[in-house]
């Protein structure tokens, strides 16, 4: 880089924890010279934390570990990782804040014309020309900055729960989507839960709105309170909740869910008396096969599904190719005097009916279509967009 304002004393590297400027916007000044980074330092530091690198290489590794940079200055001719090699990572990134931010590349004489347009093809958000000044930094980082700001909260919108807090669907599956890239990239266990409030349509129109909102926001902290800094919960449906916990071993996650269900049972009082059970499926994710995330997330609905139809209120560990199906605690099961006498019911058999439909006798199939349906539902669920289209075809024709 050039400048035009006289060199600050050489400074050092910034303190990503400094509490001096830690709630000052941050923004990362990426330049092979020590006197050009202590000069955008002294430039910027009234206004912005600015955090310094010494190449692209340095850089990445500094943009992936914190997410609170909004800003990315760089020189193109660099060792060991260029400016263009920067710029085309972070463009390529999973994390789609990180895919975002302004990156600011800086260019001077000796870089043609040519060479401007290409960054502009790879992604920047603007450059600088050598040599600059004060203002020339200040305002790309003053406009820049409170951009990324503003489509930070516009995305906070539109991925979080308005009711809960909790990652809504898209949010989460946009967060489940970084941790299958993470956990494939560095080879580690990522463990996949789908929570179902059980019979909860049923308490919401018998006990109201207000009272079953109330039962979504207490279950909601409880999950905040039970799940570590880098997991992540989020509301699936009217009822549904899912958690992603990266590194979670199915040991640790089990017992962790059957806390959760027992706390939720022993709370009633908290949330004017109302009874909540859980039915949980936990699915350890072969991230070497796992497609997507909405794959990973309907296989773990399909299991829990599976195994509310064939069992009371179970939770299903997954461990590839074996399932463990574990009782509730007692203290989660809520049933009226009637149905405390009742058994268990057995899975629907499909066998048979698909035997006297070859024979000619419908009835049977026709008498117990609502549990061939459930029966069927965990695989339904599993059919992609062209399946499911091609699947109302075949029903519409005659």
């Amino acid at each position: 880089m050039g400048l035009a304002d006289p060199p600050a004393i050489d400074a050092g590297k910034a303190d990503l924890t400094s509490p001096a400027d830690a709630s000052l916007p941050r923004i990362i000044v990426v330049d092979d010279s020590k006197v050009v980074r202590n000069a955008a330092q002294k430039m910027l530091s009234r206004e912005f934390h600015v955090v310094t690198a010494e190449d692209g290489e340095e850089a990445w590794q500094l943009l992936e570990i914190d997410p609170a940079i909004r800003v990315v200055f760089t020189d193109l001719t660099m060792p060991n990782m260029n400016g263009y090699e920067l710029l085309r990572k972070i463009r390529a990134a999973t994390n789609p804040e990180l895919q975002s931010v302004p990156v600011i590349v800086v260019t001077g004489a000796e870089d043609s014309e040519t060479a401007r347009v290409r960054v502009l093809e790879l992604g920047a958000t603007d450059f600088v020309t050598k040599p600059f000044t004060t203002i020339d930094l200040l305002a790309r980082a003053r406009a820049h900055a409170t951009h990324q700001r503003i489509t930070q909260q516009l995305r906070a919108q539109t991925t979080l729960d308005p009711l809960t807090g909790l990652a809504n669907k898209a949010g989460f599956l946009d967060r489940l989507q970084q941790d299958i890239a993470y956990a494939r990239r560095h080879r580690r266990v990522l463990t996949l839960v789908r929570l179902e409030i059980d019979d909860f349509r049923t308490i919401f129109l018998k006990n109201g709105k207000e009272a079953g909102e109330r039962g979504l926001m207490h279950l909601s902290q409880m999950l905040r309170a039970h799940i570590r800094k880098e997991d992540t919960a989020g509301r699936m449906s009217l009822g549904g909740f899912a958690l992603s916990l990266p590194a979670g071993e199915l040991d640790g996650v089990e017992r962790m869910v059957e806390r959760l269900r027992a706390e939720a049972a022993a709370h009633s009082a908290d949330i004017g008396g109302l009874q909540i059970g859980l039915s949980a499926a936990i699915l350890k994710l072969d991230i070497d096969t796992v497609a997507s995330a909405q794959d990973a997330l309907n296989a773990c609905q399909a299991k829990l599904d599976s195994a509310r139809a064939g069992a009371f209120r179970p939770t299903v560990v997954v461990d590839a190719p074996a399932m463990r199906v574990s009782a509730p605690p007692p203290e989660a099961i809520q049933v009226s005097s009637d149905a405390a006498s009742a058994h268990v019911p057995r899975p629907l058999r499909l066998d048979p009916i698909l035997d006297q439909l070859d024979r000619g006798h419908a009835q049977p199939a026709v008498a117990g279509m609502p549990l061939i349906l459930n029966r069927l539902l965990p695989v339904l669920r599993l059919l992609n967009a062209n399946q499911r289209a091609r699947l109302i075809r075949l029903l519409h024709q005659d």
